[in-house]
């Protein structure tokens, strides 16, 4: 019997244990990163009953106009000059040709510095510029 080799047989189990790491570890990630994402810049929103968009249409850009009267390029920190958005919107038309522009103002700031965003935005060939509102019967 000395001479008889033991046959062994082959696992077949697959170990696991390294996945649900991976998964937990891109689950954190995920959930740390999601808050930062939907951070922009706080503005105080007129009221005006206008119909919501609807949520199958392509996500808008959205130039904001804070208290202050700076603009900002959609969620961006750091404020943004009139040259640096028109470029900015010349260039993401090109690549997203039916990419529509909203401009979101401070309920405080001056009209005239939201007409202003407004040229902005039409200067980079947008035909059509939207304004965003707070629907006055939600919360904010």
């Amino acid at each position: 019997m000395a001479g008889k080799r033991a046959r062994r047989r082959q696992m077949s189990e697959i170990n696991v244990v390294p996945y649900i790491d991976v998964m937990l570890v891109l689950l954190v990630i995920f959930m740390v990163t999601t808050p930062l994402l939907t951070q922009g810049v706080h503005v105080d929103l007129p009221q005006a009953s206008a119909r919501p968009m609807s949520p199958k249409q392509k996500r808008p850009l959205v130039i904001t106009v804070d208290a202050r009267g700076r603009l900002f390029i959609d969620s961006e920190k750091k404020p943004s000059t009139p040259a640096r958005i028109v470029a900015y919107v010349k260039a993401l038309r090109r690549m997203r040709p039916g990419t529509r522009v909203m401009i979101r103002g401070h309920d405080d700031v001056a009209y005239a510095r939201v007409v202003e965003a407004m040229v902005l935005v039409q200067q980079a060939g947008v035909p059509s510029v939207g304004l965003v509102t707070r629907n006055p019967q939600r919360r904010r």
